[in-house]
């Protein structure tokens, strides 16, 4: 469920996506399961900040490859470096840059174009 955790919560979800346009922190308010996963993204340090105090569980930094909003290696290894949370590498990640994640220390990766063929 992405952007609303409430409704997450409502249908008995595992979890939620707070993107990184998303500031509020509402959902620290509602209760949830033990084991609700709540994820979010971020581009930036500011941003790796309030995922921080909005508690989420793990970070999807982007993009790592892909050319809009490009990190590249270097900057992405950096803003990770930044937090204790567990980090996802996301944006253009596809066969041919695939072992450069070994390279970053993430705890996974994901993307749409590397599953597509």
């Amino acid at each position: 469920m992405a952007n609303n955790i409430k409704l997450a919560i409502k249908f008995n979800l595992d979890g939620a996506y707070i993107p990184s346009f998303n500031n509020d922190f509402k959902h620290l308010n509602y209760k949830t399961k033990v084991k609700f996963l709540i994820i979010g993204s971020a581009h930036n340090l500011k941003e790796i900040r309030i995922k921080e105090k909005q508690k989420v569980s793990k970070i999807f930094i982007s993009s790592i490859f892909k050319k809009k909003n490009y990190l590249g290696l270097y900057k992405f290894k950096n803003l990770s470096k930044n937090t204790k949370k567990k980090i996802i590498a996301l944006g253009g990640v596809s066969k041919k840059n695939l072992k450069k994640i070994n390279l970053l220390n993430t705890d996974g990766f994901a993307g749409i174009g590397i599953f597509r063929g």
